[in-house]
């Protein structure tokens, strides 16, 4: 005989384990693929405490206005919503982002691109003294989304005293991400005109040059897998992950920029796919020709950052924009 589908959770006199083990069995038999993390950030989020908080308050009752907020959670969560949506954060290299359907929601992954662009800054600000009176260095985060790169980035380069040093533009085809990224830098004190400049467009400016390093995670999901992707990437928006037949459509038209915007010696961070390692090193190739591609790997050995550099008998390359 079929066990009973999960029903909504308990309400009167529950107590916070009870509510969490029966939010993971509806979230598991709704195919969540980490029901009881789910139904411990969302009796967090509604409780107002840290995991380890629900955890310590297990055998203490709810009241019925958290346990209807709960029970509420839940039925998002069902539903496939993405648990940042639900809570309206993301936790992201330090920062809690606010993120919402405005923008892709930033993931783990990212992070090394932000490690790997501090660490480039801090390489350049160590070298050789920079005179009184020089400019910053000049980096782009094309594609800003909730502004996860561009705020991580300013936010450890603070820790460093070192963001006094850069000026970095962020943007976004999408008015509403923008809006998003502006709410994000305001909430954590780094919408500061003087370090961080935000513009409308695709990828880059019209005219923009001199860019000391260019970092972008751009859509890089092939678009023949768009449709067996996990249920809650459904709720993000398309435009943030198709990448077109390759998935590095709108990645290459980047690299097709980087000639006429990019500074002797300036640098592009690009996130890619863990599958492909061996195709951004052949668009690199095709479009700059001479140029460096190097890939680095995340923590569980996947190529996931591009850098992509001037290299010593670097061109412009075939099909690269003439006075970008």
């Amino acid at each position: 005989m079929a066990a009973p589908a999960p029903g909504p959770v308990a309400h009167g006199g529950a107590t916070v384990g009870t509510l969490v083990r029966d939010a993971a069995a509806r979230l598991a038999a709704a195919g969540s693929g980490s029901p009881h993390l789910d139904a411990e950030l969302l009796a967090g989020h509604v409780l107002g405490v840290d995991r380890a908080g629900v955890f310590a308050a297990g055998e203490a009752q709810v009241g019925p206005v958290q346990a209807a907020a709960f029970e509420a959670a839940v039925a998002r969560r069902e539903a496939n919503e993405p648990i940042a949506y639900i809570r309206g954060f993301r936790e992201f290299h330090g920062l809690a982002l606010a993120a919402d359907a405005r923008a892709l929601i930033p993931r783990p992954e990212t992070e090394l691109l932000v490690d790997a662009a501090v660490a480039e800054v801090a390489a350049r600000l160590a070298g050789a003294p920079r005179p009184a009176g020089s400019p910053p260095l000049r980096i782009a985060d094309v594609g800003t989304g909730t502004g996860a790169i561009a705020l991580a980035m300013l936010a450890a380069l603070r820790k460093r005293r070192m963001d006094g040093h850069v000026m970095v533009l962020a943007t976004d085809a999408s008015p509403e991400a923008l809006q998003l990224a502006r709410e994000n830098a305001a909430g954590h004190g780094l919408a500061d005109p003087a370090r961080l400049e935000f513009a409308e467009v695709d990828l880059l400016p019209a005219g923009v040059s001199g860019l000391d390093m260019v970092c972008a995670n751009l859509p890089y999901v092939k678009t023949a897998d768009m449709a067996s992707l996990a249920p809650d990437l459904a709720w993000e928006p398309r435009s943030a992950l198709d990448g077109g037949r390759d998935g590095l459509d709108v990645i290459r038209r980047l690299l097709l920029r980087l000639p006429g915007v990019l500074a002797r010696g300036g640098v592009a961070l690009l996130e890619i796919g863990a599958d492909q390692g061996a195709s951004i090193a052949e668009a690199v190739a095709d479009v700059l020709p001479g140029w460096r591609c190097t890939v680095a790997v995340d923590l569980a050995g996947l190529p996931r950052v591009a850098r992509v550099e001037y290299g010593p008998h670097a061109e412009r390359g075939p099909h690269a924009e003439r006075g970008a």
